[in-house]
């Protein structure tokens, strides 16, 4: 009895082992299939079901998503229209740094230069910018020190020439309401705090109008202010909004702020920001010890116009490009694009009579051309801006997908992708993307890397949506999620 006993219990303990094996396995399969992973076969399935949620009924997609893959080609593991075009928002930014980064290099910066005569302490000077917008107070008090130090303590007369871009300052195609607002201003050679005004919006008590504050109470004179805001209480709603006329100095703020919240910053764009950024030189200059006669701002190139002023005596120069497309791509800035794209235009105009007159029109040949000896499909987008701004912008995911694989295998590739913003999900995987948001539209595309997967290269796009921007944000992001979640199966 004993032994049949010990023969039972050995048994039993075989087949518990055996079941536990067995349901580990099992557990693993499952893990390996949606509960904390998926399968490549699954993905398809499991995008379509966000994608065909009831939320987005009216809406459209665009998807492409693809292994990452030396040889530029890699596997499609999901495409949804990817050669149709969308208004991409501002994902467009990723083609106007990658074109800038392959044109104008990584050490490129933008030179502003005070040229002139020097008679002892008198001079005569004209200030030449070229589209830097990262000149703030700072850059112009270094440009004052160093005329005080070659002695300069009077000039007569500053020339200030906002006449190194070609074309109109605003783009034709941006939205009444957006270039209003400091992130649609001008796009113009002379750039100061980028050529916008700043403002806090603070809440008072409830049902009292926001309380607006100039950030330099300089500004605070020269402009008439409508205040249609208001201060609401707790658990209601949060909007601001402020705009300003396009042909005199008025500045209209509207919305709503909780009582107690923090407040709110906002820009206006400047009306005339040539005139603005001679007055903030002349500021510069008189606090340096410079004593100025009547100035005055061209839009006329006068190195050749026999004055004599073609001596640099002054110059500050902007951070390198490396920098500024860090700023574009993280965040998202409409005017560091715009300038560089008017960069671009430039960089061919000594060699190319047939240039249009618009330094943004002949920037957005050379994104074309750049790309296109890349290996991008020059008709598988149509730009009409550098920021994405424009709703007139069409791009399929086709060409973000194209853009980012040919940055992956550029000598800035690292440079490139360190420049996106970065989202780490669990288990260490990083997304490194650019996103894109207007009314009815969001956008994602960029790189994520797995650990138990090839490294992906994605393009989300979503247009023509009802739907507020944190649902739509919500349905891309889902989309990522899955991603994180693929296993080699």
């Amino acid at each position: 009895m004993k032994k049949n006993y010990a023969y039972l219990v050995s048994l039993l303990v075989a087949s518990i082992l055996l079941l536990g094996f067995s349901l580990k396995a099992q557990s693993n399969d499952a893990n390996t299939r949606g509960y904390g992973g998926i399968c490549a076969a699954e993905l398809p399935a499991k995008i379509d079901e966000i994608v065909n949620r009831p939320e987005f009924a009216r809406s459209r997609w665009g998807i492409s998503i693809a292994t990452l893959s030396p040889n530029q080609t890699g596997e499609t593991l999901y495409t949804l229209e990817a050669n149709k075009y969308f208004i991409p928002a501002s994902t467009a930014k990723l083609l106007t740094t990658a074109a800038a980064l392959e044109v104008l290099n990584p050490n490129f910066r933008i030179r502003t230069s005070v040229y002139g005569t020097q008679n002892g302490n008198v001079a005569s000077v004209r200030l030449v910018g070229r589209g830097d917008p990262s000149i703030g107070q700072t850059q112009l008090a270094a440009l004052a020190k160093q005329l005080r130090d070659r002695g300069i303590t009077q000039i007569d007369q500053p020339i200030a020439e906002d006449a190194y871009f070609q074309g109109e300052p605003i783009n034709p195609n941006w939205e009444w309401e957006d270039v209003q607002a400091g992130y649609g201003t001008s796009v113009n050679s002379l750039i100061f705090n980028q050529n916008a005004i700043d403002l806090l919006l603070s809440p008072q008590k409830v049902g009292e109008p926001l309380q607006v504050t100039f950030v330099d109470p300089n500004e605070r004179n020269k402009w008439q202010l409508e205040n249609n805001s208001v201060t609401v209480d707790t658990g209601e709603a949060e909007f601001v909004a402020v705009g300003r006329d396009l042909r005199q100095t008025v500045i209209r703020v509207s919305g709503q702020l909780r009582v107690g919240s923090a407040p709110e910053p906002v820009y206006a764009a400047v009306v005339d920001p040539g005139d603005r950024f001679l007055a903030k030189f002349r500021e510069a200059l008189i606090a340096a010890g410079i004593s100025v006669n009547k100035t005055d701002v061209t839009t006329q190139n006068l190195a050749n116009s026999g004055n004599n002023l073609n001596t640099e005596l002054a110059a500050i120069e902007s951070p390198p490009l490396s920098e500024l497309v860090k700023e574009i791509n993280r965040s998202s800035n409409n005017l560091y694009a715009e300038a560089i794209l008017r960069h671009l235009g430039e960089s061919i105009r000594p060699n190319n009579r047939q240039k249009p007159d618009s330094s943004a029109d002949a920037g957005l040949a050379v994104v074309t051309a750049t790309l296109a000896q890349r290996g991008v499909n020059p008709d598988s987008y149509i730009l009409a801006d550098g920021s994405g701004l424009s709703r007139h912008n069409l791009i399929s995911p086709e060409a973000l997908i194209q853009t980012l694989r040919v940055m992956a295998v550029s000598p800035w590739a690292t440079l490139y992708r360190d420049s996106l913003p970065t989202r780490r999900l669990s288990d260490g995987i990083m997304v490194q993307a650019k996103s894109g948001g207007m009314s009815g539209i969001s956008s994602l595309a960029g790189y994520i890397s797995l650990p138990d997967y090839d490294p992906l290269v994605f393009a989300i796009i979503l247009n023509h949506s009802d739907n507020s921007g944190t649902v739509r944000r919500q349905g891309i992001n889902q989309i990522i999620d899955l991603l994180g979640m693929l296993r080699r199966c």
